[in-house]
């Protein structure tokens, strides 16, 4: 047989090529994880990030582009809501959920009151990230460092590339079976 390896490119050649401290190469990563199979909504969700940084110190260690970014994925690809509005929370999971045709299984009739009353945020975050794992996706919520719950939902494949990630770009994330 001839050897025509020459005709193949170097795998390392096909790689894209990141600057290291490359913040908004991460964040727009983050969106795309967080975005699965929506280029489009990535994109418009980094214009809207982009757009609030103009003018902004680019200083990752500055926690100002996380909330940013929170204003421009909230409800659309994440959710941030009161520690205690659980009407709140639940209809921003549906939402996101529904974007891949998903519901969420909450184990009971939300509005029954004997149902509702012992649950609490952590409690529905913890359900929806069992329900949603049975489909592939995982809950993912971030250290808002305050009273109340913020994150997004990826693909269950992606959880590593989703810790590294956030680890890089200095954001505390846990699964959703484990909220702050």
């Amino acid at each position: 047989m001839p050897d025509n390896s020459a005709d193949y490119e170097d795998a390392d050649e096909l790689q894209p090529t990141f600057d290291e401290d490359d913040h908004p190469a991460r964040v727009w990563n983050l969106l795309w994880l967080i975005n699965p199979g929506d280029e489009d909504a990535a994109l418009q969700q980094f214009d809207a990030w982009r757009e609030a940084r103009a003018g902004a110190e680019d200083d990752p260690s500055d926690e100002s582009w996380l909330w940013d970014l929170k204003d421009a994925i909230d409800w659309r690809a994440g959710f941030y809501v009161d520690w205690k509005d659980t009407d709140s929370f639940v209809a921003a999971l549906q939402e996101l959920a529904a974007r891949w045709n998903l519901g969420i299984d909450w184990g009971g009739d939300l509005d029954d009151e004997d149902f509702a009353e012992d649950l609490d945020v952590p409690a529905l975050m913890s359900i929806a990230y069992d329900r949603l794992r049975e489909h592939g996706y995982s809950v993912w919520n971030w250290n808002t460092g305050g009273d109340a719950y913020a994150g997004w939902i990826a693909l269950s494949r992606d959880d590593e590339a989703m810790m590294a990630l956030c680890s890089l770009l200095g954001v505390e994330v846990r699964p959703g079976s484990d909220p702050f």
